[in-house]
């Protein structure tokens, strides 16, 4: 007789159900598609202006991403001294920062992917606390002396990915989990092992490197050793303990409502005040930034957290957090378009980006790059053009080559978009010649398609209007502005229309010739 199987033994358990949460995670589209986009943002370099313009355009092609950032640059703690309002994702980043404006992109990222999920609330407690460590974790770079430590603030935010995949696709263990570390005989990581088969923190690690999430962010996910953390001998190291601490805090955060001078806060401070830098009144000045910049950025995305209790309770989880709804209205969107795509309220969105600007010139601390990015931004938005570019003249090879651009396909077209210095009967030397603002309405029109020289026909043959803003000082011709759409626009351009987006070239070309 055949001997019976023996029973499949616990280790055997565990293993079935970390392959099958990975194969969960790893097979589903939706966050096939997240880890796209979170590689894509994580690897934009901030190096040179390529990186600034890299991100404008991302943010730019997600409408309710773009209208998430220019509602956090406008909130309470990012509104200029001024008071005007800032209308483009170029002065966004110029104004919070490049990195800021970047892990809150990918914040909002996981916010999108994960916060439909049919266990909302679970998802949204561990979100939140996600936002809120990446928050502590950019306070801690800005201080540090390590080159790159901006990084830190994205290695705090994937930090508890771990708990936020487990509640959105297998709520069932991640209440288990929960179970037992409020049982107070398990820590998360024990938890998680336990139930899982695998750490939260390696189940966070396998994902990212899924990913193709960098090493460097990667590795500092790993736990830290217990006890005292000593001063970091590496950057690496360095970004472990932010990450750790930062999710620590978040936690602490998320369970009272004022944790400075707590045993918890100074039990914290034990642990990690040393190796971090940071005393009692540091720690204070920290919360409370941290509080601030997480109240305009849960405002930002329309999400309002459940007021905390004043003291925190004796141990487990945060209260759950009731968070309103997610979507919000596209702001620029709600006067509506003309069937070409034009908004009908071009002329309020062109005044907001004349304003923007003349501030950044004001200012005097923006890059000639910068500006440009700022004006090219302001044409493609509040005109609603599919695609728009500034191309400048290269002396070197005797060309016109487009620079920088938003819109459809923009890679490939600007890459296009090059044509010879030499004057010619064609609608872009024209232009320039006479230093005349050409907007067309119809590009079909026989008498405008005969000035469309060959190489614009080719690149661009489904452009049916456009605007040509010439770059021309005394007579040095610098370049141009171009813009089109897919459509005719038989509204045309009125008057004051015309006027604001004079002024908004004007600014330009005071910038790249202040003594003219």
């Amino acid at each position: 007789m055949a001997s019976a199987s023996p029973p499949p033994s616990p280790g055997s358990d565990t293993r079935r159900v970390r392959a099958a949460l990975m194969n969960k995670i790893c097979g589903d589209e939706d966050m096939f598609a997240l880890g796209s986009s979170v590689a894509h943002v994580v690897q934009m370099a901030s190096s040179d202006d390529r990186g600034a313009h890299e991100l404008a355009y991302y943010v730019l092609s997600d409408v309710a991403l773009t209208q998430r950032v220019l509602r956090l640059s406008n909130t309470v703690s990012y509104r200029t001294a001024s008071g005007t309002p800032v209308t483009t994702i170029s002065r966004a980043i110029s104004l919070l920062g490049f990195n800021s404006v970047k892990t809150a992109a990918l914040a909002m990222l996981l916010v999108d992917a994960l916060s439909n999920s049919a266990h909302a609330q679970s998802v949204r407690v561990e979100l939140e606390a996600s936002l809120c460590a990446s928050l502590v974790g950019r306070e801690l770079a800005r201080n540090s002396f390590y080159q790159g430590a901006e990084e830190a603030s994205i290695g705090a935010l994937f930090k508890n990915l771990g708990p936020l995949l487990a509640a959105s696709h297998d709520h069932a263990r991640y209440r288990e989990i929960n179970a037992l570390v409020a049982a107070g005989k398990h820590t998360v990581g024990q938890a998680s092992q336990e139930v899982l088969g695998t750490s939260y923190d390696a189940l966070s690690e396998a994902v990212l490197g899924e990913w193709k999430i960098p090493e460097v962010i990667v590795r500092s996910l790993a736990p830290l050793p217990p006890g005292v953390q000593k001063v970091a001998a590496s950057r690496g190291e360095w970004m472990r303990q932010v990450a750790s601490f930062s999710m620590d805090v978040s936690r602490m955060m998320a369970r009272m409502a004022h944790p400075a001078g707590t045993n918890e806060a100074k039990a914290l401070l034990a642990r990690y005040g040393a190796a971090l830098n940071l005393d009692a009144a540091k720690m204070e000045e920290l919360l409370a930034s941290v509080e601030r910049e997480m109240n305009g950025l849960l405002e930002s995305m329309n999400m309002k957290p459940q007021p905390k209790p004043d003291e925190a309770p004796g141990g487990g989880l945060p209260n759950v957090l009731m968070l309103a709804s997610l979507g919000g209205a596209d702001d620029a969107g709600a006067a509506g378009c003309h069937p070409s795509g034009k908004p009908y309220n071009a002329r309020d969105l062109l005044l907001a980006g004349v304003q923007d600007v003349t501030q950044m010139r004001a200012s005097g601390q923006n890059r000639l790059n910068e500006l440009i990015l700022a004006v090219l931004e302001t044409l493609y938005r509040s005109m609603g053009f599919r695609f728009a570019t500034v191309v400048l003249q290269d002396a070197r090879s005797g060309q016109y080559r487009a620079r920088v651009a938003f819109g459809e396909q923009e890679e490939s077209r600007k890459a296009g978009f090059v044509f010879p210095a030499e004057s010619g009967r064609d609608v872009f030397h024209l232009a320039m010649e006479n230093a005349a603002d050409l907007m067309i309405s119809d590009a079909t029109a026989p008498k405008i398609r005969e000035l469309l020289p060959a190489w614009h026909r080719k690149l661009l043959p489904d452009a049916r209007s456009f605007i040509v803003l010439p770059l021309v000082v005394g007579k040095a011709q610098l370049g141009l502005f171009y813009a089109d759409r897919a459509h005719a626009a038989p509204e045309g351009v009125p008057p004051d229309e015309t006027a604001l987006i004079k002024a908004l070239k004007g600014q330009l070309l005071a910038a790249l010739c202040p003594s003219s």
